[in-house]
């Protein structure tokens, strides 16, 4: 299973705080195991919200607000896209994570991936086809 797995933001990180070299040292040697364990599909760290833009749907409507957005608790900070057995899995990977907001609270969320089978008869094979096509040679076209 797929699971995204998201570093939430804090004060720190939303003032553009950034990481010292110590954390930056922990946290390769943690990616370094995830993809030694054939973990690692993915992974980042977000620029602050101030940077952002969100975009509100209403219908035909669509309103852009401009970051930064108030609510830190609400916001993500970085995140891996990882390939694991089981959400139980994830959250012992996620255990052994150096804390990456040092000096503060902070909490990582784990959500699985919708996989095309999980959606059943409503998403129909010729479309599954299409949309994997179309995954397929946006990676393809990236690499170039």
């Amino acid at each position: 299973m797929r699971v995204m797995v998201f570093v939430k933001a804090t004060p720190n990180s939303e003032a553009g705080t950034l990481p010292s070299e110590e954390l930056f040292r922990d946290m390769t040697a943690f990616n370094e195991e995830l993809a030694k364990a054939g973990i690692l599909l993915a992974g980042d760290g977000l620029k602050p919200s101030s940077q952002g833009a969100r975009v509100r749907f209403s219908g035909k409507q669509r309103t852009v607000t401009d970051g930064p957005f108030a609510e830190t608790k609400e916001l993500v900070a970085g995140f891996w896209l990882w390939q694991v057995r089981s959400l139980e899995e994830a959250v012992e990977w996620v255990k052994r994570c150096p804390n990456p907001m040092p000096g503060e609270d902070s909490d990582i969320e784990i959500r699985p991936l919708y996989e095309a089978e999980d959606f059943g008869d409503a998403f129909p094979e010729d479309l599954r086809d299409r949309e994997k096509q179309v995954f397929d040679d946006a990676r393809n076209q990236s690499r170039q």
